[in-house]
């Protein structure tokens, strides 16, 4: 390929182009109500009109849910009210613990700061008695080193660094040869289901995934992101999970 990497480097849109081919299928809330309390003081009323539409609030958007296990929901929300935002919700029917996730495209470019800012809430939904641990950030994935495969032409592989940190390679796809290493969050939901977000550097784009690391091995997520044309855009993903091992410290610790 000619130019350098700097060059060649693809945009949002190029490469998430596909990657939801091997998603988990989309899950029809229709007629179900819930309230999620949050942490932050935020109070959710969700009301699940039909297949692919939702009001939160009182305000109509469309929305995604996908089923991760029997009883957990990965809810996206990618706001057709407000440019360039996007909010994500995570809840189960069985301990009635939630989380969310809520994405926003930046202004302008800072130096040194990813376009894309995401912040995170516990809560519980108003279904039944909360039971179990809450959901919070995660030291766990630190050290593990994983293969995700999106589609027959999207194959990457991330390596967990810290807590705040991950590397990424891409192995096969429009991005192969393409590597960076980006902020991350992560977060325990309940045994073997984590909540991973990026926030890139390179270009505008943040994502929210829930990776199954129990039996199921699957992750599903969600990107916002802006196109090689600044257009704002939501794109879904989701695929399967190839552990490769996990390394130990044997003293001093990431941060």
């Amino acid at each position: 390929m000619p130019g350098t990497p700097e060059e060649q480097w693809r945009t949002y849109d190029e490469f998430a182009a596909g990657i939801a081919t091997y998603r988990l299928p989309n899950a029809d809330l229709t007629g179900r109500e819930l309230t999620v309390s949050l942490d932050d003081g935020t109070t959710l009323a969700l009301r699940f009109d039909d297949a692919e539409t939702a009001t939160c609030n009182g305000i109509k958007d469309p929305y995604d849910a996908v089923a991760v296990r029997e009883d957990v929901f990965f809810v996206n929300f990618p706001h057709t009210s407000v440019e360039g935002e996007a909010l994500t919700v995570v809840f189960s029917s069985t301990t009635h613990r939630a989380l969310a996730v809520r994405s926003v495209i930046g202004a302008e470019d800072v130096e040194g700061v990813p376009r894309v800012s995401q912040t995170f809430s516990s809560g519980t939904t108003d279904a039944g008695t909360p039971s179990g641990s809450v959901p919070g950030p995660s030291r766990d994935l630190i050290g593990k080193r994983n293969i995700y495969r999106y589609s027959p032409d999207h194959l990457y592989e991330h390596v967990y660094v810290s807590s705040q940190r991950y590397a990424w390679q891409c192995l096969e796809g429009v991005q192969r040869g393409h590597g960076d290493m980006d902020l991350s969050t992560v977060w325990k939901f309940q045994d073997g289901l984590y909540l991973f977000c990026f926030r890139e550097f390179r270009i505008a784009v943040a994502s929210v995934w829930l990776h199954d690391l129990g039996y199921g091995l699957r992750t599903t997520g969600v990107f916002l992101g802006l196109t090689g044309d600044g257009r704002s855009e939501h794109s879904r993903a989701g695929g399967h999970i190839y552990p490769l091992g996990t390394v130990a410290y044997p003293d001093a610790q990431p941060v």
